[in-house]
């Protein structure tokens, strides 16, 4: 009986080692996410206010240590726009060496969070709000290409066309060679040989011509400085790390494979903290580029992921004049696939919408609403998750009914309610008024067998039901209660102020 040793299993370095196909996959897949990343570095890096090597070098420091230290293999982490907005203010008022601080205060504090179980919040996060997550971003995508678009010569329009035609149909023909790379040799050829003039990678910022060395910034190790940087690294690490977390659900779901979100976010920490030190911008994960690598190149291993970080570097500091030649409009082409393969279209499909919950819909386009408008996924998902529990916590309120039952064991000096549901703050405010004080006999008996109380506010609604009929000189009796229920009431009961 033959057994398959673990590294050969599909997904790991050593089993893409071993199928030249696979390991072809990997390697062009790298190369395609690297020509991706050099526009989008240098943008970012003119957002935060830096010379675009420091946008650059972050990309390659970044791709490279989470290829070791990431927990979801094949995901692309570097420079990113949501991180260079949180920290352009720290350039603009303090300069470049406290930049460098505050990535690496950053890398710090997602080791921390990470340690402290910030990835398993991850399950707090409902479906839909996923959805308008993956959907925003690909509309973020598509935006980020608009600057582009507007304002350049006509030639630049059927280049893109011509791009997309490319890696749209190359891969009904063959999947030998990525598309997006074929649509950048193609197209960098055509501009070329033919002379045209049109905006290239070299127009969007110097390339450095040397390598990154360490060094540590020039900054005072004092409280002051830690007063500076600590409230932009605690953001930039909540930011990345959402922002590395919800990229990895995605691949996650891309692929079926599971993956390790705690390793994922201190392997987020270490590789800032690398950037921080190598004179980078730092960053997290990015979603375009991952959905080029894996669902478009079809890459699935750490291979991809290393090496998309040494191809840049090798293409900005060794091949910077051929770089600098590739038209912006076939990696413009390459991003706007990039944006239609991520879109989740099924969820915008009218039968889907008419399927769906209104709730459910609204949450979806509220995550996508604010994440769009802001720039700013953590706005996004947090709206998303707030409105997605509001609107569960209004559902759930409903279900909860007191009605009174009629029974042989007691008299008529008794009578019995019946309490049904899960009983929390939204659905226990309102307990109070179902109960006639004035007209019930001495003897109330409360049967909340088929019921859950958990929290403090519904033990006050019960203390003010008890408090109620006391005042009237009639006794309350709660039964049936779940042993949980009887330990949270038993502790919390007579401890609480008022009725709320």
């Amino acid at each position: 009986m033959s057994t398959t040793h673990p590294t050969d299993r599909p997904g790991t370095v050593f089993a893409a080692l071993r199928s030249p196909k696979q390991l072809r996959t990997e390697v062009l897949a790298g190369l395609v996410v690297a020509l991706a990343l050099i526009p989008e570095a240098i943008a970012f890096s003119v957002i935060a206010g830096v010379d675009p090597r420091v946008g650059l070098f972050a990309s390659f420091t970044m791709a490279v240590t989470i290829a070791f230290t990431g927990g979801r293999r094949a995901m692309i982490s570097a420079a990113t726009g949501a991180v260079a907005f949180v920290v352009a203010p720290v350039v603009r008022d303090h300069g470049l060496d406290y930049l460098l601080a505050t990535v690496i205060l950053a890398g710090v504090l997602q080791i921390a969070l990470s340690l402290a179980g910030v990835a398993k919040l991850m399950r707090f996060i409902p479906r839909s709000v996923m959805v308008g997550v993956v959907n925003s971003l690909a509309i973020l995508v598509f935006l980020a290409q608009l600057p582009q678009l507007i304002g350049v010569p006509w030639l630049v329009y059927p280049l893109v066309a011509a791009g997309i035609v490319i890696i749209a149909l190359l891969p009904r023909l063959t999947a030998a060679i990525p598309a997006p790379l074929v649509a950048v040799i193609v197209l960098t050829a055509v501009t070329v040989v033919f002379g045209l003039h049109v905006p290239d990678v070299g127009g969007q910022g110097e390339l450095p011509s040397a390598l990154p060395i360490p060094l540590v910034p020039h900054v005072p190790f004092d409280i002051e400085t830690l007063r500076i940087i600590a409230p932009y690294a605690f953001a930039m690490a909540v930011v990345g790390l959402l922002e590395s977390l919800m990229t990895a659900k995605l691949v996650d779901d891309i692929t079926d494979t599971p993956s390790d979100k705690t390793r994922e976010s201190w392997g987020q920490g270490i590789a800032n903290i690398v950037t921080g030190f190598f004179g980078g911008l730092g960053g997290c994960a990015v979603i375009g580029q991952t959905v080029m690598n894996v669902k478009v190149s079809g890459a699935r291993t750490r291979i991809s992921t290393f090496l998309a970080g040494v191809f840049l570097l090798i293409l900005v500091v060794g091949l910077g004049g051929l770089v600098a030649r590739i038209p912006m409009a076939a990696l413009v082409a390459v991003m706007i696939m990039v944006s239609v393969t991520a879109m989740d279209w099924h969820s915008l499909a009218p039968a889907t919408l008419r399927r769906m919950p209104i709730a459910e819909t609204a949450v979806m386009l509220l995550t996508v609403g604010v994440t769009v408008v802001t720039h700013n996924l953590a706005y996004g998902v947090v709206t998303g998750v707030v409105t997605a529990m509001v609107a569960f916590a209004h559902r759930v309120a409903h279900f909860t009914e007191v009605v009174p039952v009629t029974t042989t064991d007691h008299d008529d000096t008794t009578r019995v309610y019946k309490v049904r549901g899960e009983l929390f703050f939204a659905s226990s405010n309102d307990l109070v008024h179902r109960f006639d004080y004035s007209g019930d006999p001495p003897n109330i008996v409360l049967d909340m067998s088929e019921t859950h109380i958990w929290d403090a506010s519904t033990v006050a609604t019960l203390d003010a039901v008890t408090t109620k009929y006391a005042a009237k000189g009639k006794r309350v009796e709660i039964l049936g209660l779940n042993p949980a229920s009887v330990a949270r009431h038993q502790r919390l009961s007579g401890h609480l102020t008022g009725g709320h």
